[in-house]
């Protein structure tokens, strides 16, 4: 027997009635609803024949939004509309679900004859049917019901396939929205047998974790604060949301169950100074004739205004430009509020959360490059970057010589075309020494313990030494082409739980 390949939806379980003609889809349907559409299986939504005719003009607007299929069971043309519509449904040994939230077992009939599956939301148990039927209490347990019934029912040796694997995911929603929308949180068996599932703090988790095999996250998006004194003892310090608190407690009760990745790993990460400790080990990879891998040049400051500042940042080998960066690297609000410095009096009343970080600025051609690591598969794109300290320090003259403030999200400075110099790209590509970065990759990913994660590389003017400037954990390489990127993820996934489960 296959796997779940359709779900039609009743719309009595989405659509709520607003009064005088009007409907509307609640919070939770339009969360399901993208999901669904996200989800490779073929998704509709069905309506009796006592629909007004203004929910039905809604409902069809609102399934034709999601490109799903809009089935009417109104009388007489019920037969008709099921004999058109549900024959291109599912191909042979293959299952799909019926979800409402009423019974009718006339219509139960004609639908278990044709291989269907019955799913009963907040419906009262008792009749002739309920051991062919499937009953859930609430409308946010069906996707895992799907994706559980489908691990189920697949039978690796009928099927010539790979065992199925269920990937519980937790982030934030936009994030979700980034890998759903390229296809990598399939509802249907991916090649190397994985389903992807959202957890949901709506439910208690213990449950939801009883059915999953792997638990992939981004901790760092359930973050509510982080103190700085214990930037270098983590994870005190840090208060997660109480969705995440359960979560840690869930999986210690539940050790069988393979993280990607362990939070312990993910610690390093969120301090900027502890990724410039790491980064140090790349010279470690150096060798004769080749360009050099290295760290940049830093320094890490409690106090910008210490009378010994001038002479420490001699000590670490720091001139102006600099960037200063807050140690803690993400999950708080002005994580990436940072600057740039061209004289020691910019330090003066600067805005950067403290404690800090004071990082060389590397001229390097306006370029940037994105690398991305994915279990033993290593990607790159390249990328406009902020321009040279000349560009920059001439912006900042033209502001009465103050700092360069910004946001590394959502307001870095980046290069105008001008400031490209001519050819940069085309000489950036040829002097990137791919083989020795992805070296680097190979140190990092052992160093971290960590599955996927990306890391940004300049190449230094003159010199051409590779700097590695920034680390992080589980990115959406969107820079990445789908059809190599996914397929990439979902390997790397896949072979860390064997990893795991051979250990």
């Amino acid at each position: 027997m296959g796997a779940v390949r359709g779900v039609l939806l009743d719309e009595s379980l989405l659509f709520f009635d607003a009064g005088s003609g009007n409907f509307y889809l609640p919070p939770g349907s339009m969360t399901l609803l993208r999901r669904l559409q996200y989800s490779k299986l073929r998704v509709g939504f069905c309506y009796q024949k006592d629909v007004l005719q203004q929910k039905e003009i809604f409902l069809k607007q609102t399934a034709a939004s999601y490109s799903f299929d809009c089935i009417s069971l109104r009388g007489s043309h019920a037969r008709n509309s099921f004999n058109e519509s549900l024959p291109d449904w599912h191909a042979d040994g293959e299952i799909c679900f019926y979800v409402t939230s009423r019974k009718d077992e006339t219509l139960f009939g004609k639908l278990q004859n044709r291989g269907w599956k019955i799913v009963c939301i907040g419906v009262e148990r008792g009749g002739t049917m309920d051991k062919e039927l499937l009953f859930i209490d609430q409308l946010e347990e069906l996707l895992i019901t799907v994706c559980s019934f489908s691990k189920k029912v697949v039978c690796p040796k009928v099927m010539h396939c790979m065992p199925v694997l269920i990937v519980g995911y937790v982030m934030k929603p936009s994030r979700e929205e980034d890998f759903a929308k390229r296809g990598a949180f399939p509802m249907y068996p991916t090649q190397n047998g994985l389903l992807f599932v959202p957890l949901t703090f709506e439910l208690p988790l213990a449950p939801q974790i009883q059915e999953v095999d792997v638990i992939l996250h981004k901790a760092t998006d359930e973050i509510l604060s982080i103190d700085p004194d214990y930037c270098l003892d983590f994870p005190k310090g840090i208060a997660f949301s109480r969705g995440m608190q359960e979560l840690e407690r869930s999986i210690q009760d539940h050790p069988n169950c393979c993280i990607i990745d362990p939070l312990n790993n993910i610690y390093p990460l969120l301090d900027r100074h502890k990724i410039q400790q790491i980064l140090l080990g790349l010279q470690d990879l150096n060798v004769n004739d080749q360009c050099r891998l290295r760290a940049p040049q830093f320094l890490k400051v409690g106090n910008l205004h210490e009378p010994s500042l001038r002479d420490r940042l001699l000590e670490a080998n720091l001139s102006f430009p600099l960037i200063v960066k807050p140690q803690i690297a993400c999950g708080v609000a002005d994580a990436h509020n940072m600057a740039l410095v061209f004289r020691f009096e910019d330090f003066m009343d600067l805005p950067v959360p403290l404690p800090a970080i004071l990082q060389e600025y590397v001229d390097h051609g306006s370029l940037i490059f994105k690398f991305y690591v994915l279990g033993d598969k290593v990607f790159h794109a390249v990328k406009k970057s902020m321009p040279n300290a000349s560009f920059l320090l001439s912006a900042s003259e033209k502001r009465g010589s103050a700092p360069i403030m910004f946001n590394s999200l959502k307001s870095l400075p980046v290069a105008t075309e001008d400031q490209v110099s001519a050819g940069g790209l085309k000489a950036a590509k040829q002097s990137l020494d791919v083989e020795l970065v992805n070296k680097a990759a190979k140190w990092l990913r052992n160093q971290l313990g960590l599955t996927i994660f990306g890391f940004d590389v300049v190449i230094q003017e003159v010199s051409g030494d590779h700097v590695i400037v920034d680390l992080n954990y589980l990115p959406t390489f969107k820079e990445v082409p789908d059809s190599d990127a996914v397929p990439a993820f979902w390997d790397a996934i896949k072979s860390t739980y064997d990893l795991r489960k051979a250990n």
